[in-house]
């Protein structure tokens, strides 16, 4: 749920990156943030452990436009994708305004991508949210792998496989080179800011 502070005539939305373990998550928020200009961006945390890239979350405030004269933030998290921190996974989870799922595009992750969403949704619902209610973008990372010694699941085949029934928007992209980066951040992004705008007028 979007915090918002009056005090600083601030409204604070939460985007979370969900996904498989070494699925590009928080290569995503390490690409915007050297991209993104100063004055547009927060500190990073970053937390590295042996088991998984990053234990707890990465938090990268972006500050993009106003809702009735309040400044929108969006912060950036990121979970571990490994199943034994799935309680990190529920507590980063708690107040979520939208969830961008990054699916591994190798061929060998086309499992680990369903348990994850399927890990996903069970988690909302524990949260007693409908996955269909909240803003959801689907970003199929790693397309700069295709042609490499592992084969690359097609986009149609990713699409039954994740988007058959959620019929959310989905992008290709490499968070190693950029590409489709930023248009999943625009297009969750708008999504949030719509869903987040509606709660705020109804309030």
């Amino acid at each position: 749920m979007a915090f918002i502070d009056l005090a600083r005539k601030e409204i604070n939305c939460k985007v979370v990156f969900y996904g498989p373990g070494r699925g590009g998550k928080t290569t995503n928020l390490i690409y915007l943030h050297k991209a993104l200009k100063s004055n547009a961006k927060g500190k990073m945390v970053s937390i590295d452990t042996k088991g998984d890239r990053t234990l707890f979350f990465d938090f990268l405030p972006l500050a993009i436009g106003k809702i009735r004269g309040l400044d929108i933030k969006i912060q950036l998290y990121t979970v571990p994708g490994q199943v034994m921190y799935n309680a990190t996974r529920k507590l980063v989870l708690k107040g979520v305004d939208g969830i961008v799922f990054v699916a591994d595009s190798l061929s060998v992750q086309k499992e680990k991508n369903i348990e994850s969403l399927e890990n996903l949704i069970e988690n909302i619902q524990e949260e007693n949210m409908d996955i269909k209610n909240i803003p959801l973008v689907l970003q199929y990372n790693k397309r700069d792998m295709d042609g490499g010694k592992i084969p690359l699941l097609s986009i149609e085949e990713m699409d039954q496989d994740l988007n058959s029934t959620l019929k959310v928007p989905s992008l290709p992209a490499s968070a190693l080179k950029g590409t489709g980066v930023f248009d999943t951040l625009k297009t969750i992004s708008k999504l949030t800011i719509r869903y987040v705008s509606q709660k705020v007028v109804g309030q």
